[in-house]
């Protein structure tokens, strides 16, 4: 391997550190969440603690680690909004939920989608000549999210 390819492939992973120290303490907030609401029968306990997991910790992970090995374009600045809008549109998700409040959801979902135009525009493939397998699956994965967005926002408004 050259020093140049080993340059390269050392600075894509640094570029996913903060995306996987973020997205690994919301799992461990989400095990904890677990471990204090299933004991006390809290109403959405479950629920808050499978979003600090899934989507707030694993969601995070893979966009951040998924676009540190398809781009060397995320800047410093776009990982702080990129991190920023999911942590925040997140805690508004959640809090909104907890409660009972569908406009802060509303508000919560709106800044989400917007984490994800920020990671879908860091992917994008100028001067590719063919996608890639991780990009295919990194595309998937954004439509998913991006899907499933309204449809827990319509799902908060039924709920209160």
């Amino acid at each position: 391997m050259t020093q140049e390819r080993s340059d390269s492939i050392l600075a894509l992973r640094r570029s996913s550190i903060p995306f996987l120290w973020v997205g690994t303490a919301a799992i461990i907030v989400g095990g904890l969440v677990a471990a204090i609401t299933s004991p006390l029968k809290l109403e959405h306990g479950s629920w808050a603690s499978a979003y600090l997991v899934l989507i707030v910790g694993i969601a995070l992970i893979f966009f951040g680690v998924t676009q540190s090995l398809l781009t060397e374009r995320a800047t410093r600045r776009t990982i702080a909004i990129e991190i920023g809008a999911w942590v925040l549109g997140s805690l508004a998700v959640l809090g909104g939920t907890l409660v009972s409040q569908p406009a802060i959801v509303d508000i919560g979902g709106a800044v989400l989608v917007i984490a994800l135009i920020v990671f879908a525009l860091a992917v994008r493939t100028r001067g590719r000549t063919r996608a890639t397998l991780p990009l295919w699956v990194f595309r998937f994965v954004l439509l998913v999210m991006i899907i499933s967005i309204p449809i827990g926002l319509v799902l908060s408004h039924l709920r209160h």
